[in-house]
């Protein structure tokens, strides 16, 4: 591996994570001037911006045929956003769970992970499913936008604290927030191929699949944005949307990211049997591990948050192991999956047994 592909992996990441700061804070001034209520920024705008370095990833990757950088980025950035950036969050402080999350958005969340399995079963999502996937974000964000807007009061406080007690104009305020969404875009395309070409340059130089590259260096580093948005907002006793911005990343990630490349990339998308085999079935499960600890109160405690940290270490033992063709690999792969799947879908039988019960807080926080 030489110096220079790593100054530039490293100089893509600057750019991305630059880049999406930036394009997420020109899309969060243009959504509350349209009147968009700050969860379902956090579930769109917000979620949107801190996924598009995944996007720009995705698309640069499938697009040069590099389909392990693209399934491995997708897939490795939904595991870490829940047990990395909320584990982090949630050992920092105990998150808020908003209602409409539990009842709408995590299972949501669920159900298109599971889609990643069934449709890509057959070793390829089809441009067809990815036409399928990319109408389900649209639908998706036209639904949150919409039920958004029967709530104005958030959205008006917001805006006269934002912009009418501001000194600039309205109109000089949109200008200044489409030329921010522009340079990020610009930034996060340029930073995008960057990454990619040192990343596949790397794995090839040092023996590694582009599919754990791609769910290790090239998905913790497209998830800064999540870990940089997520701490930040926990440091600000921001903590209401740190959820609603991973939920909705991990909806992007998989119906955008992978939905625009499958409709895009001649053919469809690849998706390697290994991903299949593991990683896919590692990401349904902390999705669904997601729903009993979101119900269990109405914040995810710092117990829970280290409980998801050290789900994370496990797996990122895992993939060390793998990618040196460990001796133990075989035992310790199957002592995950018949500890983490199994715990997970018993919780999840938990929830809907409460669920028969009556015994939903209707308390919780809207």
């Amino acid at each position: 591996m030489e110096w220079s592909e790593l100054l530039l992996f490293i100089s893509g990441l600057i750019l991305l994570a630059i880049g999406a700061e930036i394009f997420v804070r020109g899309s969060s001034n243009i959504a509350t001037l349209l009147g968009i209520s700050p969860l379902v920024v956090g579930l769109t705008v917000v979620a949107f911006g801190t996924s598009a370095p995944e996007v720009a990833v995705g698309l640069k990757a499938g697009l040069s045929g590099q389909a392990g950088v693209t399934v491995g980025n997708a897939v490795g950035s939904n595991i870490i956003n829940v047990l990395l950036v909320l584990g982090m969050s949630a050992t920092i402080a105990p998150l808020v769970i908003a209602r409409k999350l539990i009842r709408l958005d995590v299972p949501i969340m669920i159900g298109v992970s599971v889609m990643v399995l069934v449709c890509g079963y057959d070793g390829v999502l089809s441009p067809v499913e990815g036409l399928f996937f990319v109408l389900g974000i649209i639908a998706y964000v036209t639904y949150s936008i919409y039920e958004s807007r029967t709530d104005r009061n958030d959205v008006d406080q917001d805006f006269e604290v934002e912009y009418v007690s501001a000194s600039m104009p309205v109109r000089a305020t949109w200008i200044r927030n489409v030329l921010l969404i522009l340079t990020g875009l610009f930034m996060l395309v340029l930073g995008a191929d960057w990454l990619v070409e040192s990343a596949v340059s790397m794995a090839r130089s040092i023996g590694v699949s582009e599919l754990t590259i791609g769910l290790t260096v090239v998905a913790i580093g497209t998830s800064l944005p999540e870990i940089a948005t997520s701490v930040i907002a926990t440091l600000r006793g921001e903590r209401d949307i740190v959820v609603g911005n991973i939920v909705g990343s991990n909806i992007f990630n998989v119906l955008l990211v992978l939905g625009s490349v499958s409709l895009v990339a001649p053919g469809g998308l690849p998706i390697p049997m290994a991903a299949l085999n593991f990683d896919i079935p590692i990401m349904i499960a902390v999705a669904i591990a997601c729903l009993p600890i979101f119900v269990s109160g109405s914040t995810i405690s710092r117990n829970e948050g280290i409980l998801f940290l050290a789900y994370f270490a496990f797996y990122l033992t895992y993939l060390v192991m793998d990618s040196q063709n460990h001796d133990n690999l075989p035992l310790f792969s199957a002592v995950m999956l018949v500890f983490v799947i199994p715990i997970s879908v018993i919780s999840f039988f938990i929830v809907i047994w409460r669920w028969r019960k009556g015994h939903w807080d209707d308390s919780r926080e809207q």
